[in-house]
């Protein structure tokens, strides 16, 4: 068994083919949490997690506090503004197949030309800290989302800088799909972060996905596809999905020098804890 910590098949890129690709999940042995990005997303999440017994993740993710077009390799489109309004998720989180809140977090990468970057920041920062709030209120599992400006690690210093101020004492939270340094993930680890793992460490060529898996204890490592973005070696070129996530768990095995079959095991029972999943 794996779990896809980290799944989009609630997007519309999976409308027209979303039951085949949930049944190849299935068939291989993949347990899938799907992830909201605004509300209509997350309710979707909720609505699939009911309807074919899968887990939903529901928050609003740092793009989507502001309008812009994004033009990246693997996605474009426009995002669409929305204020995170805190008794809507909260209804929606009350169902029981929702393990957690987000993803949310910083996103400095993509601030839109021509905008004021700092009130950009600002109402970003604003929207993390009610969704650690409402993770803490909940007991949800906290999905952190971060990406850093070019050549620098600054989100992810003002994510733990935000988190110290908040405690993590009383939270079960993750950083996820984490491209930082090994000594970023280090900081994380002292404040009991599990680390979110996709196909990026498949395809990487700089070396440091490679001193971040060394870095990681198993024990404190998810699985994740991100689907449909970050395709895993040897299926890229093709639309990601959670059945890939076999890819993520053979290279970290590889790396780990260790059996694909202990790293499946561990690395469930860590989503298992993450999510408070029985």
């Amino acid at each position: 068994m794996l779990i896809d910590t980290h799944a989009h098949v609630n997007f519309s890129a999976f409308k027209d083919d979303y039951k085949e690709v949930l049944d190849r999940a299935k068939q291989g042995g993949v347990l899938i949490v799907n992830v909201g990005t605004q509300l209509d997303t997350s309710a979707s999440a909720v609505k699939m997690a009911e309807d074919y017994n899968l887990y939903a993740v529901i928050g609003l993710h740092p793009v989507h506090t502001y309008e812009q077009e994004l033009d990246e390799e693997e996605t474009h489109f426009k995002t669409r503004e929305e204020t995170f309004d805190y008794e809507a998720y909260k209804k929606l989180a009350q169902n029981p197949r929702v393990v957690g809140i987000g993803e949310c977090g910083l996103d400095y990468y993509r601030l839109p030309d021509g905008a004021d970057h700092q009130t950009i920041v600002e109402k970003q920062k604003q929207t993390f800290t009610s969704q650690i709030k409402l993770a803490k209120e909940l007991n949800k599992a906290l999905v952190i989302h971060c990406r850093p400006s070019k050549g620098t690690q600054d989100a992810y210093e003002d994510i733990l800088r935000i988190l110290d101020e908040h405690g993590t004492s009383d939270l079960r939270f993750e950083i996820h799909s984490f491209t930082g340094s090994p000594a970023i993930v280090k900081q994380f680890l002292e404040r009991g972060a599990y680390v979110g793992l996709n196909g990026i460490i498949t395809f990487d060529k700089t070396g440091n996905m490679d001193e971040v898996i060394n870095t990681v204890p198993l024990e404190r490592i998810v699985l994740e596809t991100d689907c449909p973005y970050l395709t895993p070696v040897p299926m890229r070129g093709k639309k990601n999905e959670p059945s890939y996530v076999q890819y993520v768990a053979q290279k970290l095995a590889e790396a780990k020098k260790a059996g694909v079959e202990m790293v499946a095991q561990q690395t469930t029972d860590n989503a298992k804890k993450l999510f408070a999943i029985a």
